[in-house]
């Protein structure tokens, strides 16, 4: 058969039901493939929406996302979702097109060295040069994608490459002898966490994204309530830890609540799980936690020790670990009453610095009322995708997330343009689920585009945009650590969002008052199609509290 239809093969053999691309001349062999591929192609309007679509997919199924360009700037229009997954850990397969092989290295007609171009941002790349290198190569990619820490993969296979003939054998068997993640963790490591956890008295669970890669949530929830252990998620976190419980301290870091920050800082044990330390997390990192000594539990040995020294290392996979974790907890015999004076100066924070904002008496919306009201008109139950921004940070603090996979969002890159794309790629892979797109009035208008996609598509998302007229937090940093210099960060009243929806064959909403609002989401929401929602708000809130960068956690402001 032809090597493109065994690459249709593949992609069914390893599960996928559909793929999210653009076609152009390098291809074109395999865009012919789908005709008769049995598998559903979704036309982007623009690659980078197609990677985030992908990117959207993975992080609220599990499964792997796959994303097709072509050669040139159809490679390079995908280097920003590559990047994004790799800083997220998201496991996509991204196929790309590439100029015929005589054509290599003559700077050939829409040419790029796709492979150097993104081989710093990719866990593995193939450059396929023979045809019959396909089918294993593809197999290859899905199974790196998807182990050990997840992240993109790049295959790129020239058009004469993908039109030839091959003879095509189901590959069952992917051996690659120099990529095997440890996964199950060291039990003697393990043991010595448990008794780390059993005699600490003034611990902290700090989860981070990689608990719920590895469907570790209802065994992190084990680990905690055998102990009353306080848990606080980063933001790629948030649903770990169901955000009602009243272990639950809230997100940590840059934007997260002051009884978090203020527990890690006086924490004597942190017990890191699938996190990595991130600057948005420590603030200075010199006076990240001072008195606490560190167990980190991480699938990439790369991660331990790489920011701050770890004295308990665990590498393996956050489920494997847990689950065994708590089985060594179990054996041991554990005096509880030791964290009762800890639990009291945590509740002493909590009561005297909770969440807080002032209420607008003009009728006008505040930002974190509107998602306070996003909150009530949804249930708490959907699926929410974010751009980057204030409303991301707002989302984070005021939507309670209360399963896994129900936040989506660019956490380590900061991709504005994310968050339109990525709720197609999670409404695609959960249809029956209500899909939300929070977006800031600056972040929307980057991938906008595939609002078409959505319509031509039946994708039934909603979105509402959070239109203050600023690139809100370019406009707060601005304010704080600029002498309220505001440059380049107004962005005017346009366009119509309302007009430009309906240009786009959706549905177009405008509010402007807080009173109904909920009721206003409401029936945006039920309205069949997707529906874009543009609330007026506040134009000049900041987001409170805040570690000011290159402060330590204990010095919050607002």
């Amino acid at each position: 058969m032809r090597a493109v239809d065994a690459v249709m093969e593949c992609l069914k053999a390893e599960g996928v039901d559909v793929v999210f691309g653009l076609p152009g001349g390098a291809n074109l062999p395999t865009y012919d493939a789908f005709v008769d591929g049995g598998i559903r192609h979704i036309l982007v309007r623009h690659e980078a929406g197609g990677g985030h679509a992908a990117e959207g997919y993975a992080k609220a199924t599990g499964r792997v996302g796959v994303s097709l360009g072509t050669s040139g700037p159809g490679a390079t229009n995908l280097v920003t979702p590559i990047v994004d997954a790799m800083m997220d850990s998201v496991p996509v397969v991204f196929i790309t097109g590439q100029v015929r092989t005589e054509l290599l290295g003559t700077d050939g007609f829409q040419e790029a060295d796709t492979m150097g171009i993104t081989m710093p941002a990719v866990k593995h790349s193939w450059m396929i040069q023979h045809p019959d290198e396909i089918p294993r190569s593809l197999h290859e990619a899905f199974h790196v994608a998807r182990t050990g820490r997840p992240g993109p993969v790049v295959v790129d296979i020239p058009q004469d490459l993908s039109r030839a003939d091959i003879d095509y054998q189901p590959v069952t068997d992917v051996k690659l002898p120099g990529y095997q993640p440890t996964t199950e963790g060291n039990t003697k490591q393990i043991r010595q966490a448990a008794k780390a956890l059993a005699s600490a008295r003034r611990p902290v669970l700090y989860v981070g994204g990689g608990v719920v890669n590895a469907g570790a949530s209802a065994q992190l929830r084990e680990l905690a309530t055998l102990d009353r252990f306080p848990v606080t998620c980063t933001l790629m976190a948030l649903g770990a830890f169901p955000a009602p419980h009243p272990q639950w301290l809230g997100m940590l870091g840059m934007h997260g609540t002051r009884a978090a920050n203020y527990a890690i800082d006086e924490a004597d044990l942190i017990c890191c799980i699938g996190a990595r330390f991130d600057d948005r997390i420590t603030g200075k990192l010199s006076e990240f936690a001072p008195r606490a000594k560190f167990i980190h539990i991480d699938v990439d040995p790369a991660e331990i020790s790489k920011n701050v020294p770890v004295h308990i290392p665990v590498v393996g996979d956050a489920r494997n670990v847990l689950t065994k974790l708590v089985a060594e907890y179990r054996a041991l015999e554990i005096d509880s009453s030791r964290l009762d004076t800890w639990w009291e100066r945590i509740e002493g924070w909590r009561a005297k610095h909770p969440l807080r904002y002032d209420e607008a008496t003009n009728g006008e919306i505040k930002p974190q009322y509107l998602v306070q009201a996003l909150y009530e008109a949804t249930d708490g139950e959907a699926i929410v995708t974010t751009d980057v921004g204030q409303h991301q940070m707002w989302a984070a603090q005021y939507y309670h997330f209360d399963e896994p996979r129900k936040w989506i969002n660019s956490g380590g890159l900061g991709t504005m343009g994310f968050g339109l794309p990525a709720a197609m790629g999670a409404k695609v892979g959960c249809p029956d689920a209500t899909v939300v797109c929070l977006a800031g009035d600056g972040s929307v208008q980057m991938n906008m585009q595939e609002l078409a996609t959505c319509t031509q598509e039946g994708i039934d998302i909603k979105v509402v945009i959070m239109n203050n007229g600023y690139l809100g937090m370019v406009r707060q940093w601005q304010e704080l650590f600029w002498d309220h210099r505001y440059s380049q960060v107004d962005m005017g009243d346009f366009p119509d969002f309302v007009k430009l929806a309906e240009a786009y064959g959706a549905t177009g909403v405008r509010l402007t008052q807080s009173a109904g609002l909920i009721e206003a989401l409401r029936e945006a929401i039920a309205t069949p199609g997707p529906v874009m929602v543009d609330v007026r708000v506040c134009r000049e809130e900041n987001v409170y509290p805040m570690i000011a960068p290159g402060q330590a956690a204990r010095d919050m402001v607002g």
